[in-house]
């Protein structure tokens, strides 16, 4: 993936721009999950990647990771790393992403919430 690209995949923008290229962690609680989540996004919580679960990830594809503000995104990067992905922290999370304008909805279709 070219150095431009590898930047953009720590911004909202930049990730909501190739949702179709990449892999899309949140890693939030699922009550957060639940309040509002980005389309196609995989929902594999912080515990549950520090336990040592990567759920359906493509260890081929790049991976982005959210969280609310981009703290816990960034623990769940490093461990994702470890384990051979290459991940990436979307700063300022789901927070950022609502300020940039950016969709995202409930499970039944309804304008999200960041919780």
């Amino acid at each position: 993936m070219a150095e431009d690209l590898k930047t953009e995949l720590t911004t909202p923008r930049g990730v909501y721009e190739r949702l179709n290229e990449i892999q899309l962690v949140d890693c939030r609680e699922p009550y957060e999950w639940a309040a509002g989540r980005v389309e196609g996004a995989l929902h594999i919580p912080l515990n549950t990647i520090m336990a040592g679960a990567t759920g359906d990830l493509d260890p081929e594809r790049p991976v982005a990771v959210i969280c609310r503000s981009g703290n816990r995104s960034e623990l769940a990067t490093l461990m994702l790393r470890a384990r051979g992905f290459e991940a990436y922290n979307v700063e300022g999370g789901m927070e950022e992403w609502e300020r940039q304008g950016l969709p995202f909805s409930t499970p039944d279709g309804a304008p999200g919430r960041v919780a």
